[in-house]
């Protein structure tokens, strides 16, 4: 830790004290943590305005005193409707935030918005309008009744003609493949057992949440979605969740504990071998050039981002003629390991040769390069790594300077995306402010940097950002000692000749010729990259005549009907998202993640293919991009990205518009463009 951040440091101390102090009991500090990760210190500033004095503590506020007056702690939350509609909460004086969020959510018990979140909408100059889309499938179904189980009660005739109009038959296919698998027939699935088991008739309906939302349905016993369309929907009931993504996020967080500690009980039910020396028999150097990487799981393996840049940087320096030696952990973490023991995967010049002990690693490499004096390391991500045993073989290979890569933020903070309860863009505020307090990650921030610290001060490393606006960021949030830093993009865009006015496209359909306006989602569909903004509005947009909604990626959702194309961007086929984009003449892309973006490898692939982007403002390196001129525009937030679809304004980003610009995208050799030039190896 720098001098600079002393005082940061030794605030964060006191301020953690203060938590300690507040919170009083085991049991009142376990209430005050939950409370902190959903707690809208804004909406209750806001709704509250008489309260605002100098020494004013929100969140002190509210679980003092303010509960009991039935002040509402977050929008999508009322304290009074809680505790009136779950007396015997209200009866053992419990505060219902901490309660819904520990218990209720868990037991089905049903909540409702705040009755103060209309006014504060309109306040800000915005009409309150829930998100109609749950970025979360149906929970697993109960298991299937046994066979000494009296059956499920039979359906009617009319239910079946009721329901099967608007049944999804192909969507409860995908997402229920053990009743597709037995060749039942689906819709009779529904009517007797699915409903029944929490399944969904289509991915617009939660059967769970309008159970919990319509309490008097849940006690008359009948199948929710019948009554949805025979009386809820015209009484305005809504047939799922509308409090939006972000609510159900905050609703379903896992503590942060309980997730490391699923990752520690899975990673000790693995066996790994100790002859690691042994498994290094096809190396092309027997390891006396050898080049060593750590990230957070097995690039030859999954999918992604940091997978593919691992992939380039192997095959290159495969053409050096040197090893690749890859580690990383077995079972995924959500943090680094401190003292909590976890086998390695090895992945040897591509090849998977087994799984290790820290220890075991160390002393293979220490025998087989005991002569060596070559060699070089990249870090790409620590998540699953103890700092200790990264040093223990890196001493034991001989090697102490090397590069330290920016894919995320997991050096400034246990969120490695910083994301604030994984559902807002924190900014990486100081340790010791209220901004990191009310966040889950906030009790693992400080053990993380000071791991990354220690890294830091035993080895030599150069910082690889693959923008500048992350470095900049990132150098603006802790002062760790580097060697030198570097910007290195992990693709590079070199202009192309546009087509002819009026060409044909691949589709078939004149350019200069009116159309759809075409939107796509590129990538995984997951809440972090905006796939829940993008359905919604594919959904709400669906019968415009104005628009066309497309997903490419790798895998599709099941809960949507979406126009979904497969594609797979791998070291065989780079360009597959390029040429995809461009053969489909998409004119809009829109990247709306709602993290930082370190470089986004979908905003360059969109931008050689001639799409336009629309990404909003905390998408870190994607606005930058916009900024500097790549077709588009920054939407302040997801109202403006709908007022925008419904007044028609992005039709000036039409390709027939634009007369977009054309790239071809080449990918860096990502660490190996780094290196020195490669010298013989010696075998």
């Amino acid at each position: 830790m720098g001098p600079a951040d002393r005082p940061r440091r030794q605030a964060y101390v006191a301020a953690k004290g203060r938590i300690r102090l507040m919170a009083g009991t085991a049991e009142a500090r376990d209430a005050y943590q939950i409370v902190l990760m959903a707690f809208d210190h804004a909406f209750y500033r806001a709704t509250n305005p008489e309260l605002n004095l100098v020494d004013f503590d929100p969140i002190g506020h509210y679980l003092g005193h303010g509960w009991r007056e039935a002040r509402d702690p977050a929008p999508w939350f009322s304290v009074r409707r809680y505790l009136e509609r779950h007396p015997d909460i209200a009866a053992a004086g419990q505060e219902p935030l901490a309660h819904y969020l520990q218990h209720g959510a868990r037991e089905g018990r049903t909540i409702a918005m705040s009755d103060a979140a209309v006014a504060y909408r309109q306040a800000l100059g915005e009409a309150w309008r829930g998100d109609a889309w749950s970025y979360k499938p149906a929970r697993p179904p109960r298991r299937l009744p046994p066979q000494d189980e009296p059956p499920p009660p039979p359906y009617s005739e009319a239910e079946r003609q009721i329901v099967g109009p608007r049944f999804n038959s192909r969507f409860y296919a995908e997402a229920y493949p053990d009743v597709a698998e037995a060749g039942a027939d689906l819709l009779a699935h529904f009517l007797t057992a699915g409903w029944q088991e929490g399944r969904d008739p289509t991915p617009y309906f939660s059967v769970r949440e309008y159970l919990q939302a319509n309490p008097d349905v849940a006690e008359a016993g009948i199948n929710p979605f019948v009554h949805y369309i025979l009386a809820g929907r015209a009484e305005g009931r809504a047939p799922r969740n509308l409090q939006g993504f972000r609510a159900k996020i905050i609703a379903d967080l896992v503590p942060l504990q309980a997730r490391i500690a699923d990752s520690a009980e899975r990673a000790s039910s693995v066996q790994p071998a100790a002859d690691f020396a042994g498994a290094v028999t096809q190396s092309r150097t027997g390891l006396a050039d050898l080049h060593v990487t750590f990230s957070h799981d097995d690039y030859t393996r999954n999918l992604g981002g940091v997978q593919l840049c691992l992939q380039y940087e192997s095959e290159q320096i495969a053409r050096r003629g040197a090893d690749h030696l890859h580690l990383c952990p077995e079972v995924l973490w959500p943090v680094l390991r401190r003292d909590q023991p976890a086998p390695l995967a090895a992945i040897l010049n591509g090849r998977r040769i087994g799984v290790f002990g820290a220890a075991d690693v160390a002393r293979g490499l220490a025998d087989l390069r005991r002569n060596a004096t070559g060699g070089s390391f990249a870090i790409h991500n620590l998540l699953g790594h103890s700092v200790d045993e990264v040093l223990e073989i890196l001493a034991a290979a001989g090697l102490n300077e090397g590069f330290f890569w920016l894919h995320d933020f997991t050096s400034l903070c246990a969120g490695y995306q910083l994301l604030r309860n994984d559902v807002q863009d924190c900014g990486a505020p100081p340790p010791e402010s209220q901004a990191c307090a009310i966040c889950l990650y906030a009790a693992a921030r400080m053990p993380q940097i000071d791991a990354h610290e220690r890294l830091f001060g035993e080895l030599r490393l150069t910082v690889v950002s693959p923008s500048q606006t992350t470095l900049d960021f990132w150098r603006g949030r802790w002062s760790y000692p580097a060697v030198a830093t570097v910007v290195h993009p992990h693709v590079s865009l070199t202009p192309r000749r546009p087509a002819p006015a009026g060409e044909v496209g691949r589709i078939g359909r004149r350019r200069s010729e009116p159309r759809s306006l075409r939107l796509a989602f590129v990538g995984m569909p997951v809440a972090h990259k905006g796939w829940p903004v993008f359905a919604e509005l594919a959904t709400d947009f669906a019968a415009d005549p104005r628009y066309r909604f497309l997903h490419l990626g790798a895998r599709r959702d099941p809960r949507t009907d979406i126009e979904f194309h497969p594609v797979s961007v791998s070291l065989a086929d780079p360009q597959a998202m390029r040429h995809a984009l461009e053969a489909l003449e998409v004119d809009v892309a829109v990247i709306w993640s709602i993290f930082r973006e370190t470089f986004c490898l979908a905003a360059y692939e969109a931008i050689a293919a001639g799409a336009a982007i629309v990404a909003p403002p905390d998408s870190a390196n994607v606005a930058a991009l916009l900024a500097a001129g790549a077709d588009g525009r920054v939407l302040d937030d997801e109202a403006a990205l709908r007022r925008a679809l419904a007044s028609g304004e992005l039709a000036d980003l039409a390709r027939r518009v634009r007369k977009p610009r054309l790239y071809d995208l080449t990918f860096s050799g990502m660490t190996a463009d780094l290196l020195a030039p490669a010298s013989k190896a010696t075998p």
